[in-house]
């Protein structure tokens, strides 16, 4: 009889499910404000070096929030960005540690289709998890990575700032 109790609570406890609230995790999201204070801040960056570049921020799942190319920057170059920035957000990682696996020899992330493994990307992570991505492009690779951490830093310093 308890057996048969056990068995009739477990199946009253699968037909009724948590709430969804209960089943889904809060998640912090990249605005369109926040876009546009890290690619501010990066753009505040490449001027001060006198370096014209173009600068992409995504979301976490890889789509444009905000472009902007500055004065003589190749056209072409925006998806070099826009690549760099996908890259950074899809793995969770600086495009610098891809570029360095390849300068270590290890070419097979070369076979993973529209990554691009160049300084210059960075993920946004807001309490461990990924919420976007800056990346640029236009001057060397190193100099990419620095304007595009400006544009990370510039955000991190705001949302502590705001706390």
């Amino acid at each position: 009889m308890l057996k048969h109790l056990c068995s009739v609570g477990a199946l009253l406890l699968f037909l009724h499910p948590a709430p969804v609230s209960a089943q889904l995790a809060e998640a912090r999201e990249l605005t369109l404000a926040a876009a546009k204070s890290m690619a501010t801040a990066a753009a505040l960056e490449a001027e001060r070096n006198e370096w014209s570049v173009v600068i992409a921020v995504v979301d976490a799942g890889g789509h444009l929030l905000y472009l902007e190319r500055m004065d003589g920057v190749a056209t072409g170059i925006v998806d070099i960005a826009l690549g760099k920035a996908r890259t950074a957000a899809a793995f969770g990682a600086p495009t610098r540690a891809f570029s360095d696996m390849l300068n270590a020899g290890r070419l097979q992330f070369l076979a993973v289709d529209g990554a691009i493994p160049i300084e210059g990307g960075v993920p946004l992570r807001v309490e461990g998890r990924v919420i976007g991505a800056i990346g640029v492009s236009g001057v060397t690779a190193e100099q990419d990575g620095i304007i595009a951490e400006a544009g990370v830093e510039a955000l991190s310093t705001e949302h502590e700032g705001g706390r």
